[in-house]
This record gives structure tokens, sequence and C-alpha cells, in this order.
């Protein structure tokens, strides 16, 4: 209908502002997240009075045109590396130490070129990592042991609506009020912690078998599932209503799924074949060139800040990084590393940097061999095992996080779920437990932090939720 392709066109603006959005505002990096929920506000707002999408198309043309004119065309890597070279020329922080993420990091390609990826968001290409002489680190670090900063006050809220194991538990970006959930009995959950007491804002059904896994947009207005019923379905997460149903092309489960960080038209999927796909949602087409594979299942999933490089775990104990063209979707395989042979890597999370202590690119990692590990992203894309933490797992596919402040503390903690019950945060400097959580009467499957980290969401295979809440009174 007219109504959906204009619809569709307003994404497709949306995605475009969002791969411009890192040049904007780069003294205050936190409202270009608001810059872009705003412009998708005002784009839906319009698509229901505007319905034809001719308008939109020229408008379309017309503002890449614009827009490409000022901050030079994103399609080739040299302007990509530009846009680097103008942002380094910035002035630095002299208590402040400048560093590179993965932009910094060289994959040699499968011919045997290297290739260097430049981060297209400021905020993540140039993180600012405090120094032990700045005073701004010192004020923000106070006298806090981390046991004592990560101390929680209470269990904020339980919820007890799923009968079956929740699979994934994730908060919406930069919103601590809502929280969304999904579980084997197929249907999600997004609730409300702002009312009193916290409730239910919606239920997602539609899929007829365990949902494995889900993804916030970066607007918070869709949410991405996957299933074992070999559905991919995007979701509108303030109505409830299933927007795009995506079969699955070679018809078996689908275990993981991603929204790619900068362009929210493109999702990610991998499934028990081995085989990672990229779709477009806005046609439901899968995109051409945006295939791959691993060696077992593909389990797990995790971007870079910049979209540029993907990481994927699968059941044989295997990590994969590929190359991800953030313009046309299309995947390139560069490098394997098996880290437990025989096992499931059943969960991945990226982080630009962790502590003061450790300040190169990070890659958290689950596997069903009773194991956290801790992978430092050395300079030429290799990892190297910083630390590995013992956590049961049964053979269940538990999931982890790094804690989501840049902490100014001394170290810095990482948070996993396990089968004995309890919710561990290990310190990553010294491997030891920081804090214990016990609450949940069955294995702890996933969990998540709120963006500020006053509150911790921990779901389990009985399908109990618990929301703790962090001591801030301190």
């Amino acid at each position: 209908s007219a109504a959906t392709t204009t619809m569709e066109a307003a994404q497709q603006i949306l995605a475009l502002d969002a791969r411009y959005n890192s040049f904007r505002m780069s003294a205050f990096p936190q409202y270009r997240t608001l810059y872009i929920r705003r412009r998708n506000q005002l784009l839906r707002e319009n698509a229901k009075i505007d319905s034809e999408p001719s308008v939109r198309k020229r408008y379309y043309k017309l503002r890449a045109h614009i827009l490409s004119q000022k901050y030079g065309a994103l399609e080739r890597s040299k302007n990509q590396s530009g846009a680097t070279s103008r942002i380094s020329q910035q002035s630095l922080d002299r208590d402040s130490l400048l560093v590179l993420d993965s932009s910094a990091v060289h994959f040699p390609s499968p011919s045997g070129q290297k290739h260097l990826h430049h981060l297209s968001s400021l905020n993540s290409t140039m993180s600012v990592v405090p120094t032990r002489s700045a005073e701004a680190s010192r004020a923000m670090a106070g006298s806090d042991t981390l046991a004592e900063h990560y101390e929680f006050s209470s269990m904020e809220h339980i919820f007890d609506q799923h009968k079956q194991a929740v699979t994934a538990i994730r908060f919406s970006n930069d919103d601590k009020t809502q929280l969304a959930c999904c579980s084997q009995d197929g249907t999600l959950s997004v609730f409300d912690l702002s009312s009193d007491p916290p409730s239910i804002y919606c239920t997602l059904n539609g899929h007829t078998n365990s949902i494995n896994d889900f993804d916030w947009s970066i607007s918070n207005d869709f949410i991405v599932s996957v299933s074992s019923d070999g559905m991919c379905r995007l979701w509108n997460s303030l109505s409830g209503k299933c927007l795009r149903v995506i079969r699955d092309t070679s018809g078996v489960q689908l275990y993981c799924c991603r929204f790619h960080p900068l362009n929210n038209n493109l999702v990610t999927t991998g499934n028990s074949k081995g085989q990672i796909k990229v779709f477009n949602v806005s046609t439901g087409m899968a995109v051409k060139g945006g295939s791959s594979k691993t060696a077992g299942s593909t389990l797990s999933l995790a971007f870079d800040s910049s979209g540029t490089v993907l990481w994927a775990g699968d059941g044989k104990g295997s990590i994969f990084a590929f190359y991800f063209d953030q313009v046309s979707g299309k995947l390139q395989r560069s490098k394997r590393y098996v880290v437990a042979p025989g096992y499931g890597i059943s969960c991945l999370s990226w982080r630009s940097w962790v502590s003061r202590e450790a300040r190169d690119p990070s890659l958290l990692v689950n596997s069903t061999d009773g194991s956290l590990r801790l992978y430092r992203i050395l300079s030429d894309g290799s990892i190297f095992l910083k630390r590995k933490f013992a956590v049961p797992h049964d053979g269940y596919n538990i999931r982890s996080a790094f804690c989501p402040l840049m902490s100014f503390l001394q170290g810095a903690c990482v948070v996993t779920g396990s089968s004995d019950t309890s919710v561990y945060l290990f310190d990553v400097e010294t491997g030891q437990v920081v804090n214990k959580l016990q609450g949940h009467s069955s294995v702890v499957l996933a969990l998540c932090w709120a963006y500020d980290e006053s509150l911790l969401a921990s779901c389990a295979l009985d399908g109990t939720i618990i929301v703790w809440k962090r001591n801030t009174s301190k």
C-alpha cells in the first residue's frame, strides 16, 4: 500500500541520517541519540499525514546530496578515512588519553591485504580514557572499592508471568524505564518500570516456538526477534503490532539477531546451520552478498560500535570476525579463533575499553564449557586471553555483559548468569568475585544493565525475572 511504502521511505531517510549522525554535535555526543529519536518521531508522524511516497523519495535524494556535500560521501573507505583524519585534528584534553577502538584494528583479508576500519561514530572513535593524574578521574572514582560500588540494596521487582524459560532480556537504549524479554513460550514482554507498581506494557504474540533472541532498534521504536519457528519478526514496541515477518530461507531454527548499530534497516541473523544472513527489514529481502557461515550453529552475534566488524560465536567453540559493509550490508569473513573446542559460544559482547587499566577493545565470551573469558583485541585483529573466570554452565546457553559505565574506579567488572542460580560480578583485573546475587531458584540464563547502572535485570529458566536496585545512596 501507499502508506506502507511511505513508511519504508521514512525508515530509509532515518537510516541515512543515522549514518551521518557521528559528525553532528561532536562536543555533545549524548544529543546525537536524542536527535535520531526526534527525527524518527517526526518522520513517522509525517508519514501518517503524507501518503505520497514519491515526495519522500525525492526528499531522500536531496538530503543525501546535501549531507554528502556537507560531510563527504560515506560510500568509499577513503572518505571514511578522511572523516577520521578530520576528527583526529581536534584538540585533546591534557589530562586524558584518547585511544582508537576498532578503528585502529587491522584485519587481514582473505586476499592477504590489510584493511583499516575506521569508526563511523565520533563518540566511539575517540574514547576518553582517564589517567591516574587526572583530577576529574580521581573525583569521579571517589573512595569506593568495586565491592562497595556494586552493592545492591534491594530486589526492585519480580515478574513471573512467563511459565517457560526467559532466554534473553534487555533494557531499551538510554532508557531505564523500558525493559523487554523473550521466552520459550513464544512471546515477548515489554515492561514499564516507571509505573507503580512496574507492569507489563504490552505482549508481542506471533511466534509459534521458542524465541531465542531479540534486539532493540537505536530509537527504541522497533524490536526484532528470532525463533525456533524459523521466523524473524519486526515489531512496533509501542503498539505490539508485528510489522514484518521474514522466513529464514533455509527453513531452520534461528538462534540470534542484531540490528546494525548505525543502520537499523539492516538486521543480521544466525541459524542452526551456521548461516549468517543480513536482511533489509524495510523490504523483507535478503541483502545480496550479505551471507556467510560459521563452523557450527551460529549461537551469538556482536557488532563493534562502528558496525564495521561483526563477531559471531558458534556451537563448536569458534569465534569468527567478519567485515560488514554498513552501506551495502555485504559480509566478508576475516578470521576464526577456536577458543572452546566442542562447546558452544553462548554469548558475545564487545566493548571499546573496560577500565583505565584495560584500554584495548575487548570481547567478553560465554562458553558452555563452564567459563567466561575476556579477550583483548590486538591491533592486528587477533585476540589475546586476558582473563578466564569459572562460571557453572551445565550446558545451558548463559549470557553475560560488561558493566555499561566507563568506570573511573580502580578496576572494572563484568556480570554473568550461572547454572547455580546466582548472578556473579567479577573484577576483570583480579578475577575475584566482587558480588554474588542470590534470589533465583533456577538457572540464571541472561541479564542486562540499565544504561546508568542503577538497575540490573536477570531472568531464569523457570521464567522469573528479577530487577535488582544498586545501592546509590552513598
